[in-house]
C-alpha cells in the first residue's frame, strides 16, 4: 500500500468519528485502540469526566514529541474523498496531521528514535488537554506540534487576549431621549475609535489585531439601552503587559474592563532549509512548556480550517509524514541529542 493510501485511510478513520470539544471521549478510545493496535505503549491522561489525552510512547523515555489535537470545531461533516483531495472537518485542523504523525512516528521507531505520540483535546477552547499534559513528567527533549502552517516550518505565533468591554447607561423612552443615555450609542462610538490606536508591532510576528467578536446590548428598539458589552480578541506579538495600557487609555472612564484568558507569543525552533511561517493562530505549544524545545508544523491552509470546506491533498498529508521524521531527526542534531 502507497503512503499516499496509508495516511488518507488512517485520516478518514479518524475523522469517521466526531469529536467537536468537548465530545471527544469516543474518537480518544478510537486513537487509543489504533495505537495500542499498532504496537505503541499507550497511556491516557485524565483531563476532565469522560475526556483523556492519549500518549504513546515507542520506548520508556522519550526524547522527541509529535503532537496535536483531536478535537475539532463544530459542525461536524463526515469524510470524503474526491481524487487527490479529503473533504471534511478534521482534514487539515487536525485529524489528517495525527495521521501523518502516526505513521513519521512509526518510521522514527523504526530507526530506534524514543519517540512520542501526544494527542491532546480541547485544543479548540481551553487548551485543558494541553494543561493535564504539561503537569505529567516527561523526559522529551523536542516537541513538534501539528497545526496547518502550509508544510512551512513557523518561527513564531502570535499570542492571543480576550477583553470584555462594557459601558452603561440609563433608560429612557426613546422618543425622549434627552432622559436617558444609551449604552449601546456610546459603546459603537467606543468601538470605532479602536482603528485610531498604534497597537504594538514585531519585526518577526508583524502586527497586533483586534477583532470585535460579538457584541450585545439594550432591553427593546423603543428603550435606550441601560447597558451593552463587546468581546475582543487581540492577536499579540508582544507581552500582553505592553497591550493593556493602550486598553486602558482607550476606554478611558468611558467603559469598564474584563480581562479573559491570555495565551503568550511564542517563538520557536528553528531550522536550516525549510521554509518559515508566521502562525497568526494559537497552537496548544504555551501549554506544553515542559516537553522540549517546540517547532510548530503541518500539511493544509488555516484558510481552510473551521469553514465548510476544510480540505487538504492527500499528497501533502504523505509528503508531511516525511517531513516529521526530518524535522524529528535534524531537531535532534541541532539539540545534539542521539534520539535514543
Amino acid at each position: 500500500m502507497t503512503i499516499e493510501h496509508q495516511v488518507a485511510e488512517l485520516a478518514i478513520r479518524l475523522m469517521e468519528v466526531e469529536s467537536t470539544s468537548g465530545n471527544e471521549s469516543t474518537v480518544v478510545t478510537v486513537v487509543d485502540e489504533l495505537l495500542t493496535s499498532r504496537r505503541w505503549f499507550t497511556d491516557r491522561i485524565p483531563v476532565s469526566p469522560g475526556r483523556d489525552a492519549v500518549l504513546a510512547v515507542s520506548a520508556a523515555d522519550p526524547v522527541v514529541t509529535l503532537s496535536t489535537h483531536l478535537d475539532t470545531v463544530p459542525p461536524y461533516f463526515p469524510p470524503r474523498l474526491d481524487g487527490d483531495t479529503l473533504h471534511g472537518r478534521g482534514a487539515c485542523d487536525a485529524k489528517g496531521i495525527a495521521a501523518a504523525m502516526i505513521l513519521a512516528g512509526e518510521r522514527l521507531r523504526a530507526r530506534g528514535v524514543a519517540v512520542a505520540l501526544l494527542f491532546v483535546v480541547g485544543e479548540e477552547t481551553t487548551h485543558d488537554g494541553a494543561h493535564a499534559a504539561n503537569a505529567r513528567p516527561t523526559t522529551s527533549r523536542i516537541l513538534i506540534n501539528g497545526e496547518p502552517t502550509e508544510s512551512t516550518l513557523a518561527v513564531g505565533t502570535k499570542g492571543a487576549m480576550r477583553v470584555v468591554v462594557r459601558t452603561a447607561g440609563r433608560a429612557a423612552h426613546s422618543a425622549y431621549p434627552e432622559l436617558g443615555r444609551s449604552a449601546t450609542r456610546d459603546l459603537v462610538h467606543l468601538l470605532a475609535e479602536l482603528d485610531t490606536v498604534a497597537w504594538p508591532s514585531d519585526p518577526v510576528l508583524g502586527e497586533t489585531t483586534v477583532n470585535i467578536g460579538s457584541l450585545s446590548g439594550g432591553v427593546a428598539d423603543n428603550v435606550l439601552a441601560p447597558w451593552a458589552e463587546a468581546r475582543l480578541m487581540f492577536r499579540l506579538v508582544t507581552p500582553a503587559d505592553a497591550v493593556w495600557p493602550l486598553v486602558r487609555r482607550w476606554a478611558g472612564d468611558r467603559a469598564t474592563l474584563e480581562a479573559g484568558p491570555m495565551i503568550p507569543a511564542i517563538r520557536l525552533g528553528t531550522l536550516e532549509g525549510y521554509p518559515s511561517s508566521v502562525a497568526a493562530f494559537a497552537t496548544d505549544i504555551p501549554a506544553l512548556t515542559n516537553w522540549g524545545t517546540p517547532y510548530l508544523f503541518g500539511p493544509g491552509s488555516i484558510h481552510v480550517a473551521h469553514t465548510a470546506s476544510e480540505h487538504v491533498s492527500v499528497r501533502e498529508l504523505a509528503e508531511a509524514v516525511s517531513a516529521y521524521e526530518r524535522i524529528a531527526l535534524d531537531a535532534l542534531a541541532h539539540e545534539g541529542l542521539s534520539g535514543s
